[in-house]
């Protein structure tokens, strides 16, 4: 890492501590405002139903998108000046790195666009159709400069494919470009996948944020000074959301004093999505509706406990699809759903746990609280990065000569 890079990253992390205190500051001053004008939602998983303050997650990526914007300028400072400097004369100078300049713009406005979806999902309860539309229309600008600035779109086989197939790489051409939408799609709609209890969307994002920015700081000291640039552009917009994210976690830990709301959801994945991301997929017989998905899918509280349990879907069994009927059979041979058969008007219903990864902890670990319920996720998420690691920097060299 030279010297330049390392002067961003430390101006770069002055400046996300000081987002992160002042996030914090901001959300304490509109949480009045925010009950004022009646933006405040319950707690269902709290007996009391108590009012909470939401979506404070739009204070939050208002604060980081302000300390971005004026971030901009620090890691070109030293092509600004020698811009400058010869701005009259020719063949002098370094060259501006435009494509690089556009990468962080084109980042940026990606992220604006998902706060923006965020907010009006918020205010409007947008339908599922939206939300598949909005993202893709958002990964425009990531696209385009992937492709003025002449990126590969080939994929590099493994050794042994190498020697079947006969080449090294192969070229997915469009279908890469289509991943990217894909990918933003799934990265955007993610972290509301698993939402619900206090602090597991907050939570969730930093831990996958911190494991990002962990992986670009050792790549940063293992590659060459022109290979490690989009490490330090990660880094730098990374570390301002991992700072105003805790900001925000320390609200909406348990007991929450305000939710995050939709606006954090869809800002959180399209800012991993930029970067990096990582998440479970235990939900995917409901998500494709091959098993009846209702709208909201949060653990269930019993009152009389306080503690939360799994919540529960019911349905027809004759009316379920060839495909959903092999996934619940599958699920039960595995153990890990919750199943139950009942008569009602003389057919036969099943009941089965929500296919979300907290109904699969309450499933396995029994009720449990709120706040114990996060924390056992985050462990998982915590994990799951680990794992992650363990693949990129061991499991890998195993498939590749050369790993960078």
């Amino acid at each position: 890492m030279d010297l330049g890079m390392f002067k961003t990253l430390l101006i770069n992390s002055i400046a996300s501590i000081m987002a992160g205190f002042a996030a914090h500051h901001f959300m304490n001053q509109f949480i009045p405002l925010f009950i004022q004008r009646e933006f405040h939602g319950k707690d269902q998983c709290k007996t009391d139903k108590r009012l909470v303050v939401e979506p404070m997650g739009v204070v939050t990526a208002a604060v980081y998108l302000i300390f971005e914007f004026a971030f901009i300028p620090v890691p070109f400072y030293e092509w600004i000046g020698e811009e400058l400097k010869f701005s009259e004369t020719s063949g002098t100078g370094n060259p501006f790195p435009y494509i690089r300049l556009l990468s962080l713009l084109a980042g940026l406005i990606s992220i604006c666009t998902a706060i923006l979806l965020g907010f009006a999902d918020d205010m409007l309860d947008l339908r599922w159709r939206h939300k598949l539309v909005f993202p893709t229309l958002s990964s425009m600008p990531l696209i385009m400069v992937y492709i003025i600035s002449r990126n590969a779109t080939a994929m590099r086989l493994p050794t042994f494919l190498e020697k079947l197939l006969g080449t090294s790489y192969i070229d997915l051409g469009p279908l890469f470009y289509i991943y990217i939408v894909m990918l933003v799609i799934f990265c955007m709609n993610a972290i509301n996948i698993i939402a619900g209890i206090n602090g597991v969307e907050v939570g969730q994002g930093v831990v996958i944020a911190s494991s990002v920015a962990v992986f670009n700081f050792i790549q940063l000291f293992r590659l060459d000074h022109a290979s490690v640039w989009h490490h330090g552009l990660s880094l730098c917009i990374l570390l301002p959301f991992i700072s105003t994210s805790l900001a925000l976690y320390m609200l909406n830990k348990y007991p929450a004093k305000v939710f995050v709301g939709d606006t954090y959801c869809y800002w959180a994945g399209m800012t991993l999505a930029v970067v990096a991301i990582l998440n479970f997929l235990y939900s995917t017989p409901q998500l494709f509706n091959l098993v009846p998905c209702p709208r909201h899918r949060l653990p269930k509280l019993n009152p009389e406990t306080g503690m939360l349990e799994m919540s529960t879907t019911e349905f027809e069994w004759d009316k379920l699809k060839r495909p959903g009927k092999l996934c619940v059979n599958v699920l039960r041979i595995l153990r890990s759903i919750h199943y139950r058969e009942f008569e009602k008007d003389g057919k036969l219903w099943v009941e089965i746990n929500n296919l979300t990864i907290l109904n699969f902890i309450l499933k396995v670990c029994g009720p449990t609280y709120e706040y114990e319920l996060t924390n056992r996720f985050l462990l998982i998420q915590l994990a799951g990065s680990v794992i992650a690691f363990f693949c990129r920097f061991y499991l890998s060299s195993l498939l590749y000569e050369t790993v960078h």
